[in-house]
């Protein structure tokens, strides 16, 4: 099978046909409509394997996790997604891998009314790159430099799964099948928060997605708003799986410095709590105060049991760190 055969049976006229695009898949370039008094959103992410994914992955798992990291760059911006493009690299057409990855694909980009509108299929090592394209109100954006010292801080789920998953198949942690499976399903098929962004986009002074690690994620903010921040580590929303493999302080630490959960970090003002718990809670959106913001520069500061706490590794995930 060659490109354009590829691109005809499996991408071409699949998953959510919107009213607005004009063009989609097949020409030059597509076409779209933007809502009126929109802000265009744009959000761009490349999944390579042995990077992003192992070798044997599943490849209806990567279809999903490439669109739901995306997703979930979305949700933390309370933004509407609406149109992707795919840039896909293969080694060699094998019908069965890509039937299995489109079918992941297009299954959260239906979840989600996304429709694929274009992108590319070239050859070479194994890469998949989605540019996701939506919209969100003028003023309306959540960013990560509203945050003010007074602030509580917020994060959605669980958080670990995704991080032991890892650390298991590198051998780095050994657990049992049924506890793999679990976190390595977590791993594979992240939910991504758009439901919480639209909430949060009504009350949140900041926000952005845990996908590096809890403590250099929030990083961000604290850099982006001039804030400090105080975590109470006995809070922090941890996976009882992830607790049951590992014990308790292992997958502490999981939860604080791994990454991959895509989870949603935010700050919500005193004045906003009645209308966060309200709003969430009728919507289903699990959630968790874990600390608050402070005034200075003084970086992320842990506490636990009233005592400060220290992390025996305190670096998150970088590309390039190596």
């Amino acid at each position: 099978m060659k490109e354009f055969e590829l691109i005809q049976t499996y991408f071409s006229g699949r998953g959510p046909q919107r009213k607005d695009v004009v063009l989609g898949v097949g020409d030059d370039a597509a076409l779209t409509k933007m809502p009126q008094d929109m802000l265009l959103v744009v959000a761009t992410d490349t999944m390579v394997e042995n990077t992003h994914f192992f070798k044997d992955a599943c490849p209806r798992s990567i279809g999903h996790r490439c669109m739901a990291v995306n997703l979930s760059d979305f949700a933390a911006m309370g933004a509407e997604p609406a149109w992707a493009s795919i840039a896909l690299t293969l080694p060699s057409v094998d019908e069965e891998w890509v039937k299995e990855f489109t079918e992941g694909l297009f299954e959260i980009a239906e979840y989600y009314n996304v429709q694929i509108i274009g992108g590319d299929t070239t050859q070479g090592p194994l890469a998949v790159s989605v540019s996701l394209k939506g919209f969100v109100a003028e003023g309306k954006a959540l960013l990560r430099s509203g945050a003010k010292a007074g602030d509580w801080l917020f994060v959605t789920g669980q958080l670990g799964d995704s991080a032991l998953a890892v650390e298991a198949k590198l051998g780095k942690e050994s657990i049992s099948e049924d506890a793999l499976k679990k976190v390595q399903q977590r791993f594979d098929y992240p939910a991504a928060r758009i439901a919480a962004g639209h909430v949060l986009r009504h009350a949140a002074t900041s926000a952005l997605d845990v996908s590096d690690g809890l403590v250099q994620d929030l990083g961000h903010i604290l850099k982006a708003s001039g804030v400090s921040a105080e975590i109470d580590v006995d809070k922090v929303p941890v996976s009882p799986v992830v607790v049951e493999a590992v014990g308790e302080e292992r997958a502490l630490e999981l939860a604080l410095m791994g990454g991959e959960d895509y989870e949603l970090l935010f700050t919500v003002p005193e004045e906003q709590k009645g209308y966060l718990e309200l709003n969430a809670t009728a919507m289903g959106i699990n959630y968790t105060c874990i600390g608050q913001i402070k005034g200075g520069d003084s970086g992320v500061s842990l506490r636990r049991k009233g005592k400060p706490y220290v992390l025996s590794n305190n670096k998150g995930f970088q590309h390039f760190s190596e």
